[in-house]
């Protein structure tokens, strides 16, 4: 069975048919691309995916579980975490601080053990402290573990915003265009941590991505959206070769 089943699911805005009979299915420990123009429909998947957006139809199992039009908490509780194009992190909270709102996801305390630090509230909060830095040093961030986030440069922003949504203990990994804004060097060491974190983790991984030696480099398969559908589906090298993609998405 796989991890992910995606049958028929589509969405409109005014109107307009922005996802339409979206069909995927992810086997466990995959790593997938979702590729295709810009306003192609992927983000708008990943909205989908994650309850930022109810679908208008279709059905979404994540290993079995049907989370189709659930809530955001309720979808991140069953094992889906996400990034964004444009980092979201509270910038104003230390590097492990960011890691720790990831980790409340499965470690939780009352309003009343916190207020009074009670020895639940104490202990909960040093396996936090410990967990977030055992993930700390899984992006060669735990140095910086009191740093503002803000006060990070870009490339370890988003390692740390990875590094965040490993905290809540995904089953599935959301990826959107992880590379954007990164230099060739930063890239490389991407398309590492990304396939470190896949063994290391034993994790499932679905990205967004505009560059194509990342996604050639590192995704077993391929989804290419034009304009909300499927234009083609398949192993990476078959898809990138496939002569309509190259016309629709690679412009020749």
């Amino acid at each position: 069975m796989a991890l992910l089943e995606i049958r028929n699911l589509g969405i409109s805005f005014g109107g307009l048919r922005a996802v339409d009979d979206f069909n995927v299915e992810i086997e466990k420990g995959c790593l997938y691309g979702l590729i295709g123009p810009n306003g192609a429909g992927k983000t708008t998947v990943f909205n989908l995916l994650t309850g930022v957006y109810k679908p208008s139809e279709g059905i979404i199992h994540l290993d079995g579980q049907d989370i189709t039009g659930k809530k955001t908490i309720e979808i991140n509780r069953a094992g889906v975490a996400r990034t964004f194009q444009n980092i979201r992190l509270f910038k104003d909270l230390s590097v492990a601080d960011n890691v720790k709102v990831g980790l409340h996801n499965h470690l939780e305390y009352n309003t009343l053990e916190g207020i009074l630090r009670l020895p639940k509230y104490r202990a909960i909060e040093k396996q936090m402290q410990e967990e977030a830095m055992e993930l700390l040093r899984v992006f060669e961030l735990d140095g910086e573990a009191d740093t503002l986030a803000s006060n990070l440069p870009y490339g370890k922003q988003r390692k740390l915003e990875i590094a965040r949504a490993l905290a809540t203990k995904p089953k599935l990994l959301l990826l959107d265009e992880p590379a954007a804004g990164m230099n060739p060097n930063e890239t490389q060491e991407l398309m590492d941590i990304i396939g470190f974190v896949r063994e290391h983790f034993d994790m499932t991984i679905l990205l967004i991505e505009h560059d194509m030696r990342l996604v050639s480099g590192i995704c077993e398969e391929l989804t290419v959206l034009n304009f909300g559908r499927v234009l083609c589906q398949g192993k990476t090298a078959d898809v990138l070769n496939n002569p309509e993609v190259i016309k629709a998405y690679l412009g020749e």
